[in-house]
């Protein structure tokens, strides 16, 4: 019994592991452009990392954010999402924060990717790959296992599965549990 529990869980997670993202177009915050999804399928990943300015895991996962950013220059691309619909959240004040990271900073508040994706915390990743004109996901979930402390930290979940990615290779461990501040839905 145990090993058909297994195996339906395994058959449960590849599907879902191997869905379709669809196409989306956002408004950046930094320059009130719209950036869609389909401009990058030429990457060989792309990293959406839903965040807030307002979350304190967000502030402790900031730096580490701003690393891999600079670590995979010009052969990944990073797209931040905000899908919070807080005043304090608005696009506006997005303008102002994350201004040092130089990447897209999306205003989700109809919190349709959040949705598509099944996003509920910030910080959570997603990473992308493309083939066939199509998004899949490759990983989804927590940065790395210490949200407090970088120091502290012994598994790298999203460095990991960058890598394995840019190597042609499917990531070891393709969901790991996001902790952070829930979205609240609308």
């Amino acid at each position: 019994m145990k090993s058909i529990l297994a195996f339906i869980f395994i058959l449960v997670s590849a599907t879902l592991q191997a869905q379709d993202v669809k196409n989306f177009t956002l408004p950046n915050a930094r320059d009130g452009k719209e950036v869609a999804l389909a401009s990058y399928s030429s990457s060989k990943a792309v990293v959406i990392i839903f965040t807030s300015h307002e979350c304190p895991f967000d502030n402790y996962y900031k730096d580490r954010i701003k690393e891999h950013i600079q670590a995979y220059a010009g052969r990944v691309q990073f797209l931040l999402v905000n899908s919070n619909t807080e005043e304090q959240e608005s696009a506006g004040q997005m303008a102002i924060h994350y201004t040092d990271l130089q990447v897209p900073y999306l205003a989700d508040k109809n919190q349709t990717v959040m949705s598509s994706l099944g996003a509920k915390k910030t910080p959570e990743v997603f990473v992308l790959t493309a083939g066939g004109g199509k998004f899949s996901i490759a990983y989804s979930g927590a940065i790395d296992d210490n949200p407090q402390s970088a120091k502290a930290a012994r598994q790298y979940f999203l460095k990991d599965a960058i890598e394995k990615v840019l190597a042609g290779q499917k990531p070891d461990v393709s969901t790991q549990r996001a902790t952070g501040c829930t979205v609240r839905k609308k």
